[in-house]
This record gives C-alpha cells, structure tokens and sequence, in this order.
C-alpha cells in the first residue's frame, strides 16, 4: 500500500436527512389518501352505483380534464426548477422570453402559476356543483367528493406555500448554497407526489363511473 493510498482516504455518502425525513413524512401522507381512497369507494359500494351514476353526470369532465393537464404539466415545469437548482442557477441569465436561460425562480414561479390555476379551477368547480345541488351534506357522494378532492386541494396550497418560501429565501440570499438547492429539491418530492394523488382521484372520481 503505498502513501497516497494512506492519504486518500474513503468517502462516505450519506443519504441527505431532509430528503429521506421527506420520503418518510410523504410514505405517511400516503397513507392517508388512501384511506380517503378506501373511504371512497367503500361508500361507493354501500351506496350502489345508482347514486353515483347520477351524481358523476353533472361533473364537467372536459374542464376537469384541462385542470388536471394543468397540473401535471406543473411537474414537468417543476423539475426543470430542479434542474436549474442542481447547476445552481438561481434565476435567469438572459431575457424572459428566453426559456433556456431561466433559473430556479423562474421555473418555480410558472409551477405557482399553473398550480394556483388548478386551485381556482376546483374552486370554480365547487361553485358549480353547489348550483346544481351537490354539497357537503347532501348525500353520501357530495360528502365524499368534497372530503376526497378538498384534502387533495389543501396539500397543493401546502406545495404553493413551499414554492414561495423557497423564492422568497433565494431572492434574499447573497448566493444560491447548497442547502438551498436541497430544500428546492424536497418541495419538487412534494409537488410530484401530490400530482400523482391526483391523477388516481381524477380517474377514480371523474373515470371510473
């Protein structure tokens, strides 16, 4: 064994904890929608299929189809964020109009928009079925579209809410560190995830009739 052998010495890689605190903390989450999914289809087969063939009648599936798009594009906009922060480019490097030289921000803040425009789409959604008489405490399909979707709703304020913490942090800091790039990363963890909850509500609310 020579000397520069001796001096050179083995480098542990250790997983990142905030992103394996975020698996585990998703794994969890996961749980839970699907005990809403199990609830779901449980009062679904107690109801029987009367009920919910002509509650699924009213919904706009063409509109829900585009809200969903939309939302799933935001992961692919997302992850470009990703990749911005990965190279660690916080924000762009030339015009606007120029995608190939945006950064973090600027990728994170269309994933804002494209997400807040999912939220105003459920909104608008629920306007409209509250017109058409299905509610909270109408019946039991009212009650579980309401409880499924809206949780669902929630955790995308929450991943809205992330977004701005996080740009709001880069805009503020001298440079864009390492730790930075980490948090942006666990927020894409959790923008995926929740994206992929609802394409299974999507096609088990709105497809599966």
């Amino acid at each position: 064994m020579t000397s520069s052998t001796l001096a050179t010495p083995h480098k542990i890689n250790r997983p990142n904890l905030v992103a394996v605190g975020t698996i585990v903390w998703l794994s969890s989450e996961l749980m839970f929608f699907a005990a809403l999914f199990a609830m779901y289809f449980t009062t679904r087969a107690v109801q029987g299929p009367t009920i919910w063939s002509e509650s699924t009648e009213i919904l706009n599936i063409p509109f829900a189809a585009l809200n969903t798009t939309v939302l799933v594009l935001s992961s692919v906009t997302c992850q470009f964020g990703v990749f911005a922060a990965e190279r660690f480019q916080a924000k762009r490097t030339g015009s606007i109009f120029n995608i190939k030289s945006w950064g973090m921000r600027e990728w994170f803040s269309l994933t804002f928009l494209m997400g807040a425009f999912f939220i105003a789409g459920q909104i608008y959604e629920y306007a409209h079925l509250v017109l058409e008489g299905v509610t909270l405490s109408s019946d039991a399909y009212g009650s579980v579209f309401y409880m499924t979707t809206g949780f669902h709703g929630l955790h995308v304020t929450g991943g809205l809410i992330a977004f701005l913490i996080v740009m709001v942090r880069v805009s503020k800091a001298r440079r864009f560190t390492h730790n930075q790039a980490t948090t942006a990363i666990v927020v894409s963890y959790y923008w995926h995830f929740v994206d992929v909850v609802w394409i299974a509500l999507f096609s088990a609310i709105y497809l599966i009739k």
